[in-house]
């Protein structure tokens, strides 16, 4: 059984940064490839970012240059950092992991941390 755990969600102003960071439960973590996923209201939910077991990294064209994904196999951990943040980017965000990459599909996702940026 995987847990992923997402924590760092928050209100911030546009221009603003945040940090989303994702706890995973498991032995193999190294294993998968993590995501960042978004869903807005009324609109479908995209990915955001990945990275792959062996550290490549996608990026949606909208958060190219502003968002960075990492990971830390040793401590089972994956974090966002969003960067010159824009009212668009309001969602709720879910850490994913999956058995594919680039083209990932959920396979374990946490809860989700909801993510706001005011104008």
């Amino acid at each position: 059984q995987v847990q992923l755990v997402e924590s760092g969600g928050g209100l911030v102003q546009a221009g603003g940064s945040l940090r989303l960071s994702c706890a995973v439960s498991g032995r193999t973590f190294s294993s998968y490839a993590m995501g960042w996923f978004r869903q807005a209201p009324g609109k479908e939910r995209e990915l955001v970012a990945g990275i792959s077991s062996g550290g490549s990294t996608f990026y949606a064209d909208s958060v190219k240059g502003r968002f960075t994904i990492s990971r830390d196999n040793a401590k089972n951990t994956m974090t966002l950092q969003m960067n010159s943040l824009k009212p668009e980017d309001t969602a709720v965000y879910l850490c994913a992991a999956s058995y594919s990459f680039p083209a990932m599909r959920i396979h374990y996702r946490g809860q989700g941390t909801q993510v706001t940026v005011s104008s």
